[in-house]
């Protein structure tokens, strides 16, 4: 009898180990599913501005997403070209991740003609509401949310840094990118403010990257010395392509972001890149934990930092002030 019972016991547990067997491929994968999805859109080579994005990165893994255990990162690359945005958010939206990062207002507004119920997360300085990225910045309403730097008083503090960094400048250029949504308001609140700054501003328009060397050729040509790079897609996802330009043209650039600095610019003021992602990031993760997109306020940062590059304005004949060192957030050596 007890060799029956050990017989049927021993029968029992091989039928069970042979089930665990059987039912382990679907355990392994409910376990590869629960890892989320989140497709990143760069604004230009992903290489080259996930430096940028690093805070992001760095935010997620904070609240829990660890990259290759509970999260997996899709990233795609805009190549700084128009012409490629569709088919990169195509692209990012047929692997239906769980949610999707725009780097950029440009991205944004072009994921939300192609998307209508993933979740979209953004970072912008440009306005969301009158872009109609949502329907307003305490109740987005649709399917994306994010962070907005709001400009402030950035284009006036950073011709006045320009002032001091250049003492005797009186003219300088500005390129402004014509597919801008608000372009046109930019262009005029940049005029009066380099106005009231003691500075002439000389403006060119495009609307290809291609016409980019012209107009520093025509700059060269006018004289003028410095150059204003204002956000654009286009400038910004080619930036380093555009500071080489410039540089051949003997053109000090300054800028918005701190990217362009560490592209070549002399030096850049306006958000702090950096904070901004991290308000994104906590966003996503409370989408990721099952909240709406749609509910949750766009997140206003309120940091801007100035970031010098001493060793580009040297290249240039240009030696940066030290009171101006001694007051950037960054600086480049």
């Amino acid at each position: 009898m007890l060799n029956r019972r050990l017989l049927l016991s021993n029968r029992r547990i091989a039928l069970g180990a042979m089930a665990a067997l059987a039912f382990a491929p679907g355990l392994l994968f409910a376990q590869a599913a629960r890892l989320k999805t989140v497709a990143v859109l760069f604004i230009g080579d992903s290489d080259e501005d996930e430096p940028t994005a690093k805070p992001f990165f760095e935010a997620m893994t904070r609240f829990g997403w660890v990259e290759g255990k509970t999260i997996t990162y899709d990233r795609h690359s805009g190549k700084g070209t128009r012409q490629y945005l569709d088919t990169m958010v195509s692209k990012a939206a047929d692997s239906e991740p769980d949610l999707i990062f725009a780097t950029t207002a440009s991205l944004a507004t072009a994921v939300l003609k192609e998307v209508k119920a993933l979740p979209v997360v953004f970072v912008t300085m440009a306005d969301p509401v009158a872009g109609g990225l949502v329907a307003t910045l305490a109740k987005p309403g649709g399917n994306a949310t994010g962070a907005y730097q709001v400009p402030g008083d950035a284009a006036a503090k950073r011709f006045a840094y320009v002032r001091q960094a250049i003492p005797g400048l009186k003219r300088m250029g500005a390129v402004f990118d014509r597919n801008g949504a608000d372009y046109q308001a930019r262009k005029e609140i940049h005029i009066k403010t380099a106005r009231a700054a003691g500075i002439e501003l000389v403006t060119m328009e495009f609307t290809n990257f291609e016409a980019i060397a012209k107009i520093f050729a025509q700059f060269k040509r006018d004289n003028i010395s410095v150059a204003e790079m204002t956000p654009s897609f286009a400038l910004t996802g080619r930036r380093r392509e555009a500071a080489g330009l410039a540089e051949r043209n003997g053109i000090a650039l300054v800028a918005h972001r701190a990217e362009w600095a560490d592209a070549g610019a002399i030096l850049t003021y306006g958000v702090d890149i950096g904070e901004n992602y991290r308000r994104a990031a906590a966003i996503a993760h409370k989408i990721l934990k099952g909240a709406k997109a749609g509910e949750i306020p766009v997140e206003l940062p309120n940091r801007l930092e100035l970031v010098a590059n001493p060793r580009a304005a040297l290249a240039l004949g240009i030696a940066l002030p030290k009171p101006l060192l001694q007051q950037a957030s960054r600086v480049i050596s």
